[in-house]
């Protein structure tokens, strides 16, 4: 049990008065900063649950090919080939199904383009670590090693880059008339 000592000439203020516990204020200003960026919220919470996936999918892949023996920065491209097909199918038909849509596979070309200089970053990620840091501290070139700076440095780096690619280029929203008058 929890005592709340309070001095006899300062009582609690009541509900709604500025400086009270839950000020309507507050509550509104919050509401409204939520209202107004509701959209990208709920788009980056679905892009996090299907990137979630596709990176799980990533690293299984990935790794499975490092144990086999394949050479890491191949290994690297075909885990990601095949995680991002199904990031496409996710992103496609969940995270951005209320825009509008242009041709599949002109979506899915401009996708895996901008998908491949996402690659880009993690593979000179990886080669960086593996190849240059490597030649120096043997450590570098671990499977550990290789998962941590693909999996984790180049994909984090990769996936913000992504993430405003597909936004921006892939999957874009419909311009208002009111839009289109305040460019």
């Amino acid at each position: 049990m929890m005592v709340v000592w309070r001095k006899a000439n300062n009582p609690p203020k009541p509900p709604g008065e500025p400086g009270s516990v839950g000020h309507v204020g507050e509550t509104n200003m919050l509401r409204r900063l939520y209202l107004r960026f509701q959209h990208i919220l709920h788009e980056l919470g679905k892009f996090g649950v299907v990137g979630a996936i596709a990176y799980l999918v990533d690293t299984g892949i990935y790794t499975l090919l490092l144990l086999l023996g394949m050479e890491t920065l191949f290994a690297k491209v075909i885990a990601t080939a095949i995680a991002a097909s199904l990031a496409f199918l996710g992103n496609r038909f969940w995270t951005w199904r209320h825009r509008p849509r242009s041709s599949l596979t002109k979506e899915y070309l401009l996708y895996f383009g901008l998908n491949a200089a996402g690659l880009g970053i993690q593979l000179g990620v990886l080669g960086i670590t593996h190849y240059g840091l490597g030649s120096v501290w043997p450590i570098f070139t671990t499977v550990l090693a290789d998962l941590i700076f693909g999996q984790i440095l180049g994909n984090a780096i990769a996936t913000v880059f992504r993430f405003w690619a597909y936004r921006r280029f892939v999957f874009v929203a419909r311009v208002t008339a009111h839009a289109e008058a305040t460019r």
